[in-house]
């Protein structure tokens, strides 16, 4: 089957995009992003939920209330600490404590339901003690260390251990640069963004594993025929699979944005806007990062290798090193026009 289209000059090496020979703009783009979210995490911090650091928490049915309406009923009982209020679709209000009493939580309650008009055993509440905060910080932390730890060994046994370190890589990218947006907007980090934080590290493994395994076709006997130096052939797998990265993220996209910017946003289900905009941001860094961070880094750490070094300086004095495969093949098609 002949593939028409850009994606088809893509595949076939008759149109290219220099992506790998442009890596220092993209390593200075992620370096921008980068540094943003080290500001906003040495600024702002991330803000975790009660299940991560403990706490209470008090969810009150008022349709009519305001947030200072319950500021106010809260610090009637006393307590001046640590208090986040925040509203929930158009008749729900959340007040989050730190660690307290169950005697002040019963307090709260009773405060918020004289505030609002209601009944105790109307309003949700949920106490969570700091021993069982640390406890879940401490699973998500393994949960997360252990599946970088078995994604490096899977990738290291099924293609080798430079693309593993390379995926590694842009897997670390996406992560700090998903928390530091999450750190600059001010959203909590809760189990749910735990969640979407594995799906998108799995998604952005995912999309580089693809461009991995057709480097791994174009460069399978590079150095025997010495015919294009590693970071050509590369950028020939990155183009053949570039297509494909894209449609595939702009579906996923798709629904994640609707629950984002739909049902997190104009909806109000304030409920989803953790795990969906861990989502949305980690699908774009994911396949930012599967094509313009991984492979590049790929062909840094296997340019150092003697064999490649190599084959690089065969293809140089050739003068092939400077021409691009679409180039290569435009030639030799200009070649035989001459020789016809």
């Amino acid at each position: 089957m002949r593939f028409s289209g850009l994606g088809g000059r893509l595949y076939r090496g008759e149109t290219s995009l220099e992506i790998i020979a442009g890596r220092k703009k993209w390593y200075l783009l992620s370096t921008v992003f980068i540094l943003l979210s080290m500001f906003a995490l040495g600024v702002r911090g991330v803000e975790l939920s009660i299940e991560f650091k403990g706490g209470s928490s008090f969810t009150v049915t008022a349709p009519n209330g305001t947030i200072d309406q319950a500021r106010s009923a809260v610090e009637r009982t006393g307590y001046t600490d640590e208090l986040r209020i925040q509203t929930i679709g158009e008749n729900k209000i959340r007040i989050q404590t730190g660690v307290i009493e169950q005697s002040l939580s019963n307090s709260i309650q009773d405060s918020l339901a004289a505030q609002f008009g209601v009944t105790v055993e109307s309003i949700d509440t949920q106490n969570v003690g700091p021993s069982w905060g640390e406890e879940i910080s401490r699973k998500a932390l393994q949960g997360l260390i252990a599946f970088l730890v078995i994604i490096m060994i899977y990738l290291a046994l099924t293609f080798e251990p430079k693309m593993a370190l390379a995926a590694i890589v842009a897997l670390i990218h996406d992560v700090f640069i998903t928390v530091g947006i999450y750190a600059l907007v001010g959203f909590e980090v809760s189990p749910s963004t735990v969640i979407g934080f594995l799906t998108i590290l799995g998604y952005s493994l995912y999309d580089t594993v693809v461009v991995f395994d057709k480097v791994r076709e174009n460069t399978r006997a590079i150095t025997a025929t010495g015919r294009y130096t590693y970071a050509q052939a590369t950028n020939l797998a990155v183009n053949q699979t570039i297509v494909r990265s894209l449609n595939t993220s702009l579906i996923a996209l798709l629904p994640v944005a609707a629950i984002l910017f739909v049902g997190a946003g104009l909806l109000g289900a304030g409920t989803l806007k953790d795990l969906s905009l861990a989502l949305f941001i980690g699908l774009i860094a994911g396949t930012y990062s599967s094509i313009f961070i991984a492979s590049p880094v790929l062909v840094q750490l296997r340019e150092r290798e003697p064999a490649i070094k190599a084959l690089n300086q065969r293809v140089l004095a050739r003068g092939g090193g400077s021409a691009t495969p679409s180039q290569r093949i435009q030639n030799r098609r200009d070649k035989r026009k001459k020789r016809n």
